[in-house]
């Protein structure tokens, strides 16, 4: 009924996208805090200023990444090196000693103001299908490189459903290679007691889709809330559905 393979025994699902509609929370959050960086660094070297773009830009350089990664890798795409800083660095720094750590605490200070003014979304179909996998007895955790993972789980109710969590808090503490590496998925397994094939992975993004392949869980299921299915199946989804509930009705994945 959950349209997994015989043998699987848990769920790790990503937060972001899967199970919550804090992906658009992100992408704003990451488009204020880079375009404003970005139109300063124009207007002080006389360069054309050129926007982050909220599809190509997100999807590509900061999707399923740990923050400081997504800082790092969507500048370095622009030409641009910043100082790494520490992730303690404050996100109110001046042009001139902006650094990875504060841009991207700037990033988590625009998300957390969202959170608290839009609230978060929950996909209904997400949470059919933790409230079965939890009645069916499988294993559940969330995967997620987001630093607010506790919180949002709290805020939308979805804790109750969660056993364990491993988030960029725990990435940060344990040193933790975020995706694409497997790294946060085999902690998953490892804290639900079981291996990484009797475990299936849901995610939306094409670096965690890479990550669960990589991984070689037993099911990688891409979630494919954006239109980018051939993407997801290309980069190691072995099933790609636009909503959770899909496989609950008869677990043909599209």
């Amino acid at each position: 009924m959950l349209g997994l393979p015989e043998g699987t025994r848990a769920c790790l699902f990503d937060l972001d996208g899967v199970l919550t509609n804090t992906a658009a929370l992100h992408d704003a959050a990451w488009k204020a805090t880079f375009d404003e960086h970005l139109r300063e660094r124009a207007q002080r070297d006389g360069s054309e200023f050129t926007p982050f773009d909220p599809d190509a830009d997100y999807a590509t350089f900061v999707d399923g990444k740990p923050r400081d990664a997504g800082v790092r890798d969507f500048l370095a795409s622009r030409g641009i090196t910043l100082p790494e800083g520490t992730p303690d660095d404050p996100a109110d720094q001046p042009f001139d000693e902006v650094t990875v750590g504060g841009l991207g605490n700037r990033k988590n200070q625009q998300l957390l103001q969202r959170i608290a003014t839009d609230g978060v979304e929950v996909y209904e179909g997400s949470r059919r299908y933790l409230r079965a996998a939890r009645d069916a007895g499988l294993r559940r955790a969330v995967v997620s490189s987001s630093a607010n993972t506790r919180q949002v789980l709290e805020v939308t109710g979805l804790a109750e459903f969660i056993e364990e969590r491993v988030d960029g808090v725990t990435l940060r503490e344990r040193h933790l290679a975020g995706k694409p590496a497997p790294d946060t998925f085999l902690a998953g397994a490892r804290a639900l007691g079981v291996e990484p094939g009797e475990a299936a992975v849901f995610e939306d993004a094409l670096s965690g889709v890479e990550a669960g392949r990589a991984g070689r869980f037993g099911t990688v299921v891409g979630v494919d809330r954006v239109g980018h299915a051939d993407a997801l199946r290309e980069h190691g989804a072995d099933v790609v559905v636009t909503d959770l509930a899909e496989l609950l009705a008869d677990g043909d994945g599209r």
